[in-house]
């Protein structure tokens, strides 16, 4: 066995780990000190020991402080997600000692937090009343890091391209219509037909950048011969979408395939433009290499219980002549 096999499988301590995210987090051998209650030279002479027992260099000094070589980064990558496994071996011994059935950890899309989640919890909550959830919000871009770190259980949204998916299995929750819509009061609400043309001029809503929606709109743009929009905003929340167009001219992205729950206060009128994109369905997300807990078998059960009540039966008014325009 070499050297390097040895130290890892019987000497390194987590406590050593622990000692190599915070130099990689804080940059800032005095900050790191200071934060773990311990001195400088100790912390220096810590992360020295465990360069030399590891045979690379894990990090650099520069003007701007400490930054991971390859190595670092390779082996606060792993460090992290060790860790995490540590918090959640001592989170579920708690749970069991409590009588609890555990807690999960899940990564979710700002525009579900309002209308699948709630639903998928309470749904939880009737069946498994001991299971607790902690939620983060966020783009799928990070949430997915997230859960390759260990951070995260599952993630609910949007299912991502296959090319992301290495490593991750995934359970189809409901199919994804995406159209654009705008107030009511639009005027192009009044017309039967749209054209590309027709959108020129008009401020929109777009998603950021790094969305799943982001790249396929502005390919749509390009296609049909427009620039982006100059006159935006940007956001994934439903609520600020369906509020925004009632209050000026804006068209917006809106994925139509979740009830949302304050309709009548905000209506929206689908334009009669069909987008040439597929979209993926609305899904769960965990890793393949990490088998699901019982509580997580729970949360995703109830998942699949309410999502088909769902599924939005929002159609733009008939007597413009596009009924069902969302299905």
């Amino acid at each position: 066995m070499s050297q390097l096999d040895w130290y890892l499988t019987a000497n390194l301590k987590a406590r050593h780990l622990r000692l190599i995210v915070a130099v990689n987090d804080f940059r800032n051998l005095s900050q790191v000190a200071s934060n773990s209650f311990i001195t400088v030279p100790a912390v220096s002479k810590s992360l020295s020991e465990i360069e030399n027992a590891l045979g690379v260099k894990l990090f650099e000094r520069t003007a701007n402080g400490l930054r991971p070589t390859a190595y670092g980064e390779c082996v606060v990558r792993h460090a992290r997600t060790v860790l995490s496994n540590l918090n959640r071996v001592a989170e579920e011994i708690k749970a069991l000692q409590t009588g609890q059935a555990g807690k999960i950890h899940i990564g979710v899309l700002p525009r579900l937090i309002a209308t699948l989640l709630p639903q998928a919890l309470a749904r939880l909550k009737q069946d498994s009343p001991h299971t607790n959830v902690s939620i983060a919000e966020g783009r799928m871009t990070t949430l997915i890091q997230d859960l390759r770190r260990g951070d995260l259980d599952l993630i609910v949204g949007r299912l991502p391209n296959q090319s992301v998916m290495v490593g991750l299995e995934e359970k189809v929750l409901m199919n994804a219509r995406v159209k654009l819509v705008t107030g009511p009061n639009h005027p192009l609400a009044a017309k039967r037909t749209v054209t590309w043309d027709d959108l020129a001029g008009f401020p929109w809503v777009l998603p950021p950048p790094g969305s799943l929606l982001r790249e396929p709109i502005e390919s749509l743009f390009a296609r049909n011969g427009l620039p982006m929009p100059l006159n935006y905003i940007e956001t994934l929340s439903t609520h600020l979408i369906r509020a925004y167009i009632q209050s000026n001219d804006a068209i917006a992205l809106y994925t139509a395939d979740i009830q949302y729950p304050y309709a009548a206060a905000n209506p929206i009128h689908v334009l009669p433009l069909e987008l040439s994109f597929g979209r993926r369905p609305l899904g769960v997300i965990w890793r393949a290499d990490k088998p699901l807990v019982p509580s997580a078998m729970f949360l995703l059960r109830s998942l699949e219980e309410v999502a088909p009540s769902l599924v939005s039966i929002e159609v733009p008014d008939a007597a413009k002549g596009m009924d069902a325009a969302l299905n």
